[in-house]
């Protein structure tokens, strides 16, 4: 018999239980639609980060424990480093030197957190995130140093429901006026809530210390340098974009792996349930065995028909899960771009590949043990069944 025939046959074999099928082709879609959808977070963010960090932000940031305390450390770095760092700017090459208190202002309800952004009004938001400008009202200038005041950025602004003369608590002790509403500029941008440095440094009791110290350089191709050289001066922790963006990549390479480890469980549940239904398929099938090899199958070509089932089974549930892992990042990223303006998840090719890679290597692992038995089945013994 040729190929064909073979899956020809399975095919048969599967359709004569549509039910039993259907149901065990179901598990496995589940099972590949939650990976795919777990998995699709991890995609996401890093297509986010890369985008988004790679042309904003500054060329060097500098702090005291550098990214251990996470992407909002608290202001512990003195700020006498400014002046440190003016005086390398010569040097260096360094354009402009912006001190940064950075908080997150935190809710129980997601949609009303923000990042608290305070940095010299005199500089401005475009000292680190360049081509800012407002939709609505004004940005920074220097005469709100100290002041209460702030500018919001635009998904903020919507999820606060913040607009022009908004007034904003940052604590129980400290006020500000929304001056200004930002254009839409990016997903992380657009979450930020941007303040005088003083009066960030105020309300949250930090006069004379700061978060980090961003740094913008003429060439920001000697990022690298400037990092090394500032960190070995002044023993302290510089980063550039690239040392940010490969810190994010561990942090989710980790994450992803357990997200991984979550659904493989489902994924072996699926794997035991075409296991299940291809075992019982050969046990109700024992005289259609012993009539192929009567006919002249060879115990392969038994074998070959049973992995065929398992195979189309798992095939059939790896794109049905990722059809039904589509609408899940579908919806996830409904809910990002409604919280954040950005998509936190993605389907990506490598994200497919695996997707059906392992749903075939699942059927395939499942029809071992059942096509074993299958072969192994002697002719007077399957026709003697009833």
């Amino acid at each position: 018999m040729n190929p064909s025939d073979l899956w020809k046959l399975a095919w048969k074999g599967l359709t004569r239980r549509p039910v039993r099928t259907l149901l065990t082709a179901l598990g496995i879609t589940v099972a590949v639609a939650s990976m795919v959808v777990f998995l699709s977070l991890g995609e996401g963010i890093r297509k986010v980060f890369t985008a988004e960090l790679g042309g904003i932000g500054p060329d060097v940031q500098v702090s005291l424990s550098g990214l251990t305390q996470g992407f909002a450390p608290q202001p512990n770095l003195p700020q006498s480093v400014v002046g440190d760092l003016q005086k390398l700017s010569g040097e260096l090459g360094i354009t402009s030197v912006t001190p940064v208190v950075m908080t997150v202002r935190g809710s129980l309800d997601v949609t009303q957190s923000a990042v608290l952004y305070g940095l010299p009004a005199a500089q401005g938001v475009g000292a680190v995130f360049p081509n800012t400008p407002a939709a609505r009202g004004r940005s920074l200038t220097p005469a709100d140093e100290g002041q209460g005041v702030a500018v919001v950025g635009a998904k903020a602004a919507q999820n606060l429901h913040l607009g022009l003369g908004s007034v904003l608590n940052l604590n129980r002790r400290s006020r500000v006026k929304v001056v200004g509403v930002l254009a839409p500029k990016s997903g992380l941008v657009d979450s930020f809530i941007f303040l005088p440095l003083t009066t960030l440094q105020r309300a949250e009791g930090a006069q004379g210390r700061v978060s980090l110290v961003a740094l913008k350089l003429a060439n920001p191709r000697n990022a690298r340098l400037v990092a090394d050289t500032v960190s070995k001066r002044l023993n302290v922790e510089a980063q550039t974009q690239s040392d940010f963006l490969s810190f994010v990549d561990r942090a989710l390479r980790i994450s992803d792996a357990v997200r991984f480890g979550i659904s493989l469980i489902a994924l072996i549940v699926g794997g035991l349930a075409v296991a299940n239904t291809v075992m019982m398929g050969v046990f109700e099938r024992t005289r259609e065995f012993g009539t192929l090899r009567a006919i002249g199958a060879r115990p392969g070509f038994v074998r070959g028909l049973v992995l065929s089932e398992s195979l189309l089974l798992a095939l059939a549930g790896g794109v049905g899960g990722l059809i039904l892992g589509l609408g899940g990042i579908a919806a996830v990223n409904a809910y990002t771009q409604q919280l954040a303006g950005i998509d936190a998840a993605a389907l990506t090719p490598r994200l497919t590949l695996l997707a059906l890679g392992i749903s075939l290597l699942l059927g395939l692992l499942s029809g071992l043990l059942p096509a074993r038995a299958a072969s192994r089945l002697g002719i007077t013994d399957a026709l003697g069944r009833v």
